[in-house]
């Protein structure tokens, strides 16, 4: 729309309001007392107050358009800038750009901190590209662009990960004759470490330095923390010890080393903040207290805690989350719930992700009567389950075989209103599968599509996992073949699944397709694949393969665990190489793993096969000193054993001594 100088279609009362507004009621201003002006002159600072105050976008817009239209005031560039700012906290985007062009219309003086606010309304709502082009625009409001409105617009575009543009302003404001400033080199600093350029990163902070802007703590903490997230931790000790850390470098460290599970580390660092009068924060202790838990070292992290409330630092929600996940991970239930009711005795009223957490516990320790009453709890108290705490529950009914309790979840969460996703519905198809509901569990991927949620790798997954435990191959390679059309891709765990389906069904030439498969996707092995394979020609006495696949094992340096050398020691014992199998069980003793009941039962079987009982009985006093336990499979192959012995030996005496 074309306006001539010295018109206003948004400042007369006789015409259309402008087109972010047609659909808002407005109160007429001749008959609302609030509209009301005197007829004196009013005052900037009282205009910008009143639009300040009103909440009501509408109202807020009118009493501009009555000032206006009253002849008592003459909008400035502070009014005009306050209603910018409204319309802009209210997503009234076109709002922003008419009154932007109407200020230019009636010579308003447009200030940079008016853009700086107008970029920062784009960038609120996510329109990166407007705010560029207001940028772009600032020269035709006679407004000439500073290093500070520079920073703005690169920060903005470093929040949408637009590096390339990042470069492209940066290299714009060089040409501008503007010097960057600290605040510019961190934006820079955090778009390097951004795009995993950490050596560029060190090079630009050298930089900084050569140019007489020293770096400060956002500077050293964005390259430490980015080192330490790639796993440089050294690197980043190294470069923090050049300077006099702060509490974010600090825990930016700390997290690192956590990652590593170099704990010793960590303590050292903790130390040597207290002797440098720097408190950890709860972020710092809740890392380490997280950590631990992850690692199985329950005891330690409730002694963190201990020394937080020693040092005046009271836990959050999310330390008491991550030690119920740590007690609960480890089976320890109670000790559990002895945190959670710590939790409620400090007067920190658990949220959704607290109760998904405890809710997530007991499902995993099978305590699915407990897990359902904090649901019912938790929605008592006002704390509306999400999608994750539905899912978390249909899984664990899932994995318990209890395919009623998954459907009454899914039923409950489908009535509650709460939309199912991805996950959940993943856990449904598991939960169909495991009941062998095959065809119930393909329809409701196709349920997925038509409502907009897209199955993903572990959908399919889950389906082919239930497929091939029920002998369906023939069925799991279709579906395999249709993954395609979904834009999914089979990950490693796929082909374990459908490896696991063909060996089982004696399908070794499809099997052998799938390797090739494998191999023109670039698929990794993991162990669990190497364990399949071996076990899978074992099976189908194709020992030469499968010690082949155990010598590319260790060609790659994957390391083979427990279950590798049992299936091979058990399959040298069915053959009859039991002195095979027991220098296998020494490897195993060597490589730091122990030999338990299925290895010692696997050599005791093919004693009592191919060498006699003595070797066995042998085997078993040993089996027995190193704390490993019998079970009935082990008892039952030596007393057979021992019986085929004694008959043998009556009936040799039956020969030497005829009655």
């Amino acid at each position: 729309m074309y306006l001539k100088d010295g018109c206003s279609l948004l400042l007369k009362i006789n015409k259309p309001l402008i087109p972010f507004l047609l659909n808002k009621k407005i109160p007429n201003p001749h008959t609302t007392a609030y509209l009301e002006t005197s007829k004196t002159n009013l005052k900037e600072h009282e205009v910008v107050k009143k639009l300040r105050l009103e909440s009501d976008i509408s109202l807020a817009v009118s009493y501009f358009t009555f000032v206006s239209n009253s002849n008592a005031f003459r909008h400035t560039s502070a009014t005009y800038r306050t209603m910018i700012q409204k319309l802009g906290n209210h997503g009234e985007v076109d709002g922003v750009q008419y009154l932007l062009q109407q200020m230019k219309l009636e010579g308003v003086v447009c200030t940079e901190e008016l853009f700086i606010d107008v970029i920062q309304i784009f960038r609120n709502l996510a329109l990166v590209d407007q705010a560029l082009k207001m940028f772009y625009r600032m020269q035709d409001f006679d407004c000439k662009p500073t290093v500070k409105i520079y920073n703005h617009v690169l920060d903005c575009l470093l929040a949408e990960n637009k590096f390339k543009m990042v470069n492209l302003i940066y290299s714009n404001m060089k040409k501008d004759g503007l010097e960057p400033n600290v605040f510019t080199y961190n934006v820079l600093l955090k778009s390097l470490c951004k795009n995993r350029r950490v050596d560029g990163a060190l090079k630009l902070l050298g930089e900084m330095s050569k140019k007489g802007c020293s770096p400060d703590d956002v500077s050293y903490t964005t390259i430490v923390s980015c080192l330490c997230k790639d796993g440089k931790v050294k690197e980043a000790r190294e470069l923090a010890d050049s300077f006099q850390p702060v509490l974010p470098v600090y825990n930016a460290l700390i997290s690192g080393y956590c990652q590593s599970r170099d704990f010793v580390e960590v303590f050292i660092l903790l130390n040597e903040m207290l002797g440098r009068k720097i408190d950890p924060n709860v972020i710092t202790y809740t890392m380490v207290i997280n950590s631990l838990c992850d690692s199985g070292n329950v005891e330690l992290s409730m002694a963190i805690l201990g020394m937080m409330f020693c040092r005046g630092c009271y836990p959050n929600i999310q330390t008491f989350a991550c030690l119920i996940k740590g007690f609960f991970s480890r089976g320890r239930i109670y000790e559990g719930y002895d945190v959670w009711k710590r939790m409620a005795r400090k007067g920190i009223e658990p949220n959704t992700i607290a109760y998904n957490t405890l809710i997530n516990g007991l499902c995993s320790n099978s305590s699915m009567v407990e897990a359902v009453s904090f649901l019912h709890q938790m929605e008592s108290k006002g704390c509306n389950p999400n999608v994750t705490t539905y899912s978390t529950l249909i899984d664990g009914f899932a994995k318990k075989g209890d395919f009623i309790g998954a459907s009454e979840m899914w039923n409950k969460m489908i009535r509650s209103g709460c939309q199912p996703n991805v996950v959940a519905y993943t856990c449904m198809v598991d939960a169909l599968c495991r009941v062998g509901m095959l065809d119930q569990a393909h329809d409701l991927i196709g349920c997925m599509t038509r409502e907009n949620c897209a199955p993903n790798t572990l959908t399919f997954n889950a389906l082919l996992r239930g497929l091939c435990q029920c002998g369906r191959v023939d069925w799991a390679m279709e579906v395999f073949a249709s993954m395609g059309k979904y834009s999914c891709l089979p990950n490693t765990t796929t082909f374990n699944e459908l490896l696991d389906g063909l060996f089982r069904s004696n399908c070794l030439e499809e099997a052998l397709n799938l390797f090739r498969e494998m191999r023109k996707m670039g698929t990794e092995w993991n162990l669990v694949t190497y364990n399949t394979s071996i076990d899978g020609f074992c099976r189908l006495a194709r020992f030469k393969e499968a010690l082949l696949v155990f010598g590319r094992m260790l060609r790659t340096g994957s390391k083979p665990d427990s279950i590798t050398f049992n299936i091979l020691i058990h399959t040298f014992c069915q053959r009859g190489q039991v002195k095979g199998a027991i220098q296998l069980m020494y490897e195993m003793k060597a490589r730091g793993l122990h030999p338990d009941t299925v290895s010692y039962t696997s050599i005791i079987s093919g004693l009592c096969k191919w060498n006699g009982i003595n070797d066995a009985v042998n085997l078993l006093e040993e089996m027995v000193s190193k704390s490993v336990l019998p079970n009935f499979a082990t008892w039952d192959i030596l007393v057979r054993s021992c019986t085929c012995e004694v008959d043998n030996l009556h009936l040799i005496q039956l020969v030497d001594y005829p009655q």
